[in-house]
């Protein structure tokens, strides 16, 4: 073969590895059969070895479509308690979010009042939420706040912790330009600091989302009262050995969570769209 015939073999191959790498940029990610066929492979056979402790440990685990059935006869039962669930982690996980972020920027600022803080920070955070719900119930009666205060403490330190290490991790050569320049504590917190503390808070918020969902269904667990919220309908049907319906539960507490975990992953493409990486949560 000429050296020409060569030249234009390589070109050829070189123009259609273009083309198939251009096609393959216009198909999105979560379309590519490699994104998803390994979890759907997973999930089918998981599937698969539930149904068969189910069929012969029908007092262990339910049959999935007995969990189907379930969730289709009592749709609005489902429905109500689940909506009580998803209040008790908003407005819980924004109370810890905000609480959460907002020490860490007056620690960060002033390291002596992280000295005096962090240690009761640490010691109310080790205490058992089991031991606190019912003293939450006597000190602010039967309802959603004891509920709210559960749910906020159980998010409240994985923010605060990334917050405070994002809010540190900031680059020493642009903090000298800054006090260089006479910057005041303001401009340098939301220039600087605020920023590139946004890997880290997104990273706690991925740890405390979850934690949420758990600190919402322990406080129904736990908090006597009023008897609504998947965790109260998880207690009551186990009480009552009605296993399809304590599933059904679990499963829409499962999916509340998983929920949060998309609409995070969203926000923070759209927040840190110049950020590539992921900052491993504190």
């Amino acid at each position: 073969m000429s050296e020409m015939a060569v030249r234009d073999t390589t070109a050829t191959l070189a123009a259609a590895q273009v083309r198939s790498g251009a096609r393959a940029r216009r198909i999105p990610s979560w379309l590519r059969w490699g994104a998803w066929l390994p979890t759907v492979v997973t999930f089918l056979i998981a599937a698969l070895l539930w149904q068969i402790v189910a069929w012969t440990n029908p007092y262990v685990l339910p049959t999935l479509d007995a969990i189907a059935g379930s969730l289709g006869q009592d749709a609005g039962m489902y429905g109500s308690n689940f909506l009580t669930t998803l209040l008790e982690v908003v407005v819980g996980a924004a109370i810890g979010i905000v609480a959460g972020f907002a020490l860490a920027v007056v620690m960060a600022e002033f390291a002596l009042i992280e000295r005096a803080v962090m240690p009761l920070v640490i010691i109310v955070m080790v205490t058992p939420i089991v031991a606190i719900a019912p003293a939450l119930v006597v000190a602010f009666g039967f309802g959603m706040i004891p509920k709210f205060i559960v749910t906020a403490l159980v998010v409240f330190f994985p923010m605060l912790v990334n917050s405070l290490a994002g809010l540190r991790d900031v680059d020493k050569r642009a903090l000298d330009v800054f006090k260089t320049l006479h910057a005041s504590r303001w401009e340098i917190f939301r220039e600087l600091r605020f920023p590139g503390s946004m890997p880290y808070v997104f990273a706690g918020l991925r740890i405390a989302l979850p934690l949420a969902v758990v600190g919402a269904a322990v406080a129904e667990f736990v908090a006597a009262g009023q008897q609504a919220g998947l965790g109260s309908l998880v207690t009551t049907s186990a009480a009552q050995a009605n296993l399809p319906v304590t599933w059904a539960s679990i499963t829409l507490l499962c999916v509340l969570g998983v929920l949060l975990i998309v609409l995070l992953a969203v926000a923070r493409k759209r927040v840190l769209w110049w950020s590539d990486g992921e900052v491993t949560a504190k």
